[in-house]
């Protein structure tokens, strides 16, 4: 299992990339999910990138960010684009993206056509950079029920498109992960964990409270402490032993939680760290 962290998680703290990476570096942590908008302001600092990153022993599996499906062709052409430059620089084969923004029950038979047509236009794009665009499973788009995410494979029908897999939000949707992964675990390249104490909180992940930096964290919880049985999810889909995961954390506390939450997968699972390899002279270097 090659474990990231999320760039993300920082998004309310004023932390230099290098801090997270001698921070990732010495809790265990294989990789750095970069965000999108963490990718694009990192442009101008032409020292940092895959190779740099690589001396802390640490890649960057995937650039999440939020294209835009439903605007003008051309600016979702550019966005796309630019994208996939940002992976070639850190040396991403994924970039992650939602289906839409409204959830499949309330979307028209027309709307959905179009969002399938311009995933499989993003697709061929990104595949021709050598990168694999994925769909989150996530509410309110077209990949939140099992049902429209096994629908929107057949659809879109192209090798680049592939599944990001939140094993919470399939859950969320009540839908059982380990059989929807039996029906679709071929198509899936990466998976976001996380957990919530109970489904009352579910409403702490939407998009509007995870941004805001005042939103409410109640709920929010560590990995295998919450009500997604996380030990029987991994037990019940092999395949994350040599996947790529990202643990997902919007909580307080992010050192402590994160650290721990690594350190728990790879003791109690058994899951070894992929890359062992740190020069010494970039940890000299290093900030502090």
């Amino acid at each position: 299992m090659n474990i990231s962290l999320c760039t993300i998680t920082f998004r309310h703290q004023l932390i230099s990339l290098a801090e997270i990476a001698n921070f990732a570096r010495e809790s265990g942590f294989d990789g750095i999910e970069l965000w999108g908008a963490h990718a694009r302001n990192l442009a101008p600092q032409m020292d940092k990138d895959a190779d740099w990153l690589a001396d802390y022993g640490l890649a960057v599996p995937m650039i999440s960010d939020y294209l835009p499906l439903e605007g003008d062709d051309d600016v979702l052409r550019r966005k796309t684009v630019e994208l996939c430059r940002l992976g070639r620089r850190w040396k991403a084969k994924k970039i992650r993206t939602f289906a839409g923004g409204k959830a499949s029950a309330d979307t028209t038979a027309d709307e959905r056509r179009h969002l399938v047509t311009r995933l499989r236009e993003v697709a061929k794009i990104v595949e021709s950079y050598g990168i694999d665009l994925l769909v989150e499973t996530h509410p309110n788009t077209l990949a939140d029920t099992a049902a429209s995410t096994i629908r929107l494979i057949d659809e879109v029908d192209h090798p680049a498109l592939a599944i990001n897999f939140d094993i919470l939000h399939v859950w969320e949707a009540g839908d059982d992960p380990v059989a929807l992964h039996r029906a679709i675990g071929r198509h899936v390249r990466h998976y976001h964990l996380k957990n919530i104490s109970d489904r009352r909180h579910l409403h702490v992940f939407s998009p509007g409270n995870v941004y805001s930096a005042a939103g409410d964290r109640n709920g929010m919880t560590p990995l295998l402490e919450g009500a997604v049985d996380y030990a029987d999810v991994i037990v019940g889909i092999p395949a994350l032993a040599e996947a790529d995961i990202s643990l997902e954390w919007f909580g307080n506390d992010v050192f402590h939680v994160l650290r721990r939450d690594c350190e728990t997968l790879r003791a109690q699972f058994g899951f070894e760290k992929a890359y062992q390899f740190i020069p010494k002279a970039r940890i000299l270097q290093a900030a502090p």
